[in-house]
């Protein structure tokens, strides 16, 4: 069964969970990392991670009278799950074309077209 799509604000929240690294974690300390100046109601936030919880995305628990969230997969997983729908969609399935469009696209840093450079030239010493 495939998993529903993440709006941005799921992506969002999931994204801090991940940094805390440290689970379960609650909704409090989610709102204090994330929005520390406020920037987004404790309600909001608590709605986003109940609906990541009826998405398959986190698991809840009850810790005494407080609910506790873990993420249900690494975020390398969800992330290579995104980048091959997103490349079937718009690079016909081929990251050789992905690759080719971002190296040409003039978005790319000298230093970030170096980084590449090396990480190829590791990819083809293997």
């Amino acid at each position: 069964m495939e998993k529903k799509k993440l709006s941005d604000l799921e992506w969002e929240v999931l994204k801090y969970i991940w940094q805390i690294q440290k689970f379960p974690v609650t909704v409090r300390q989610v709102v204090d990392f994330a929005y520390p100046k406020g920037e987004k109601a404790y309600t909001t936030v608590q709605t986003v991670m109940n609906n990541l919880v009826k998405k398959g995305f986190l698991e809840i628990r009850k810790m005494g009278i407080v609910n506790v969230y873990s993420p249900k997969e690494e975020m390398k997983n969800l992330q290579q799950n995104e980048m091959t729908k997103f490349v079937k969609k718009v690079f016909n399935g081929s990251f050789f074309n992905l690759a080719s469009f971002l190296l040409s696209s003039g978005q790319l840093t000298p230093e970030e077209v170096n980084k590449l450079k090396k990480l190829l030239e590791q990819k083809s010493e293997k």
